[in-house]
């Protein structure tokens, strides 16, 4: 059975731009977020939280090529390898460390963190990774490694909550919950059932692409295919030149382009665009493998779900 989370954030200035202090709630995670020009001030009002054994990120911009880059290191004195980093790193621009309450984190387990902090950053491929290497894993016996693994999925949960999700897979399963009535005025929850995200098919002019949607947009999958002779002039031109630039469409010997990739949009319309070559409404071109477009599906959804309210 899934369960909820409840996440404690304290502003320290009141304004969603400065400090930032989030926990789970009966749980010893916690985690502190600064602009770096705040840096300083950190250490101020956070001394304990800050001069102890941790993980962190640094996020900022690549210079080249516009797009969100992290670097993720550890320390036994977290705030000692800040100040390092304020001299020698110059693309970051906030800070994100996470330490536990109980300090019950020895360096094998900051090392063992650190490790497949980077490891899921590289699978994801959300965030460029400022990091040169992927340090190995330290040996921890298997009651501490799955600690540690408990401690990631914390990890992931705060820094998605704080507006980073290079820590999230762009394919995951949705969790849905049944209910099945026992009488006329109570109903039973039974257990989580994992459901598959919904498998879109384009076919366009020859053009075949397959994708994912999933709770932040349309995922289009490596092997997709996309036209060689895009329109003069449309919206989403200039995205397909940033693909086919930074290498996730490529040119093939025989026939169309194609994703070398997996690549989040954040609408069907912006994926189907930059697939066809031209303006074209996704939700209704995309559809699943029963044929249904998006628009129809989210119709059947939604009077399905109307009518559940009044059985």
């Amino acid at each position: 059975m899934i369960l909820g989370k409840s996440i404690r954030i304290y502003l320290k200035e009141g304004s969603v731009t400065g400090i930032k202090l989030a926990e789970v709630v009966n749980l010893t995670i916690q985690a502190l977020s600064s602009p770096r020009k705040k840096l300083s001030e950190l250490n101020d009002f956070f001394k304990h939280q800050v001069n102890t054994q941790g993980v962190y990120f640094l996020i900022g911009t690549d210079d080249e090529t516009g797009k969100s880059k992290v670097y993720i290191g550890e320390g036994e004195n977290v705030w000692e390898r800040l100040k390092s980093h304020a001299v020698a790193k110059d693309f970051w621009s906030e800070v994100i460390l996470f330490t536990s309450k109980d300090d019950n984190i020895t360096k094998s387990h900051i090392k063992y963190l650190e490790s497949r902090l980077i490891e899921i950053t590289k699978e994801t491929e959300r965030y460029l990774l400022e990091n040169s290497n992927t340090p190995s894993l330290s040996s921890l016996p298997l009651p501490d490694r799955d600690a540690m693994e408990e401690f990631i999925n914390n990890i992931k949960l705060l820094n998605g909550v704080l507006g980073h999700k290079f820590l999230e897979s762009q394919i995951s399963t949705k969790v849905v919950k049944k209910v099945i009535p026992t009488d006329v005025t109570h109903q039973t929850p039974i257990d989580a059932e994992e459901e598959e995200e919904t498998e879109l098919n384009l076919s366009v002019k020859n053009i075949v692409a397959k994708a994912i949607q999933t709770d932040e947009g349309i995922v289009v999958l490596a092997g997709s295919q996309v036209s060689e002779k895009p329109s003069e002039n449309y919206g989403y031109k200039t995205l397909r030149n940033e693909l086919i630039q930074d290498g996730t469409i490529r040119e093939t010997q025989r026939g169309p382009f194609v994703f070398t990739k997996k690549h989040l949009f954040a609408s069907p319309s912006a994926a189907a665009a930059v697939i066809v070559g031209y303006s074209i409404n996704g939700r209704r071109t995309w559809k699943d493998n029963r044929g249904r477009t998006l628009s129809e599906i989210e119709k059947s959804e939604i009077i399905t779900a109307g009518n559940n309210l009044y059985n």
